[in-house]
């Protein structure tokens, strides 16, 4: 069996540059926020900054707080069978995180992407998402995820990668922590 990788971090830390970077080593990347895009589109709900978090939370609250963990754990266990390494993006709650170690453990790590708030902020503004608004919404979708346990994921990550240089300075460390990774799960 493989070995599954939950990335976590604030809004606009570079979860999602991280993932492209690994998914180009061909490693399988499932991302938690693309679960909540699609199911915004099922709802016919027309994205905005609040939208998405609102659906997060009304999933949270319906579901439970572990809710995209548990839709999305077999399909990770699927890949896993097949692949060495498999990626999940997005992680924002201590209760995925308990999905996700209960699931997989010893074969489950993960790593924190991080950046300042005005690093995140400035990101998040040129990016371009809908789910992105101004700075008021930016600090509510912070307060929001926080509330969910992401601090915490952050503070006790296995792995953590500062990421407030450049995007190539990004990938180059990606690059380095996959081929450590690797090297250490095999």
């Amino acid at each position: 069996m493989g070995h599954a990788v939950a990335v976590c971090g604030m809004p606009g830390s570079g979860k999602g540059e991280f993932a492209n970077i690994i998914a180009a080593n061909g490693v399988p990347v499932r991302s938690m926020g693309d679960m909540i895009r699609a199911e915004v589109k099922s709802r016919g709900i027309e994205g905005g900054p609040t939208i998405y978090g609102e659906v997060a939370a009304d999933l949270r609250a319906k579901y439970g707080e572990d809710v995209l963990a548990v839709r999305l754990a077999d399909e990770v266990t699927e890949l896993l069978k097949s692949h060495p390494i498999v990626l999940i993006e997005g992680m924002r709650g201590t209760a995925e995180y308990d999905i996700f170690s209960s699931r997989w453990n010893p074969n489950f790590s993960s790593i924190a992407i991080t950046a300042n708030q005005e690093v995140r902020f400035k990101r998040t503004q040129e990016r371009g998402r809908s789910e992105d608004g101004d700075r008021k919404q930016f600090e509510i979708r912070e307060a929001r995820e926080a509330g969910w346990g992401l601090y915490t994921l952050i503070e006790n990550a296995d792995f953590s990668l500062n990421n407030e240089s450049s995007l190539e300075d990004l990938v180059r460390v990606a690059n380095r922590w996959l081929e450590e990774f690797k090297q250490n799960i095999t």
